[in-house]
């Protein structure tokens, strides 16, 4: 079974300095719309970029909608990483009046 936590818990862990998302839209979905401080590692870049990811505490994997996050949850649990699917992704953290910020990818780690 896939680890997943809804876009309320989610809201209520991210304020913690040790707390990353990554957002594995492409830059443009991400430029529109995302969890603020997310991490931009679009799905087809994302192996590549695992070194970047902690590996002693939960990552936290966004979409649009869970698809693709699901897709990349599998991924990073089969090469070591602990991560959990955002449940509906970015459209139920704005279904939920959850923050978003828009603009360029950041690396801020949250």
């Amino acid at each position: 079974m896939l680890p997943e936590i809804d876009p309320q818990q989610l809201a209520q862990m991210r304020t913690a300095a040790t707390v990353t998302v990554v957002d594995v839209r492409e830059a443009d979905e991400y430029r529109a719309g995302h969890v603020p401080g997310a991490r931009s590692m679009p799905l087809g870049v994302l192996g590549a970029r695992v070194p970047e990811l902690p590996r002693d505490r939960p990552v936290y994997v966004v979409c649009q909608s869970g698809g693709r996050s699901a897709q990349a949850t599998r991924m990073l649990r089969g090469v070591g990483v602990e991560a959990v699917n955002v449940r509906g992704g970015t459209a139920a953290w704005i279904q939920t009046g959850q923050p978003v910020e828009h603009g360029t990818a950041t690396e801020a780690t949250r």
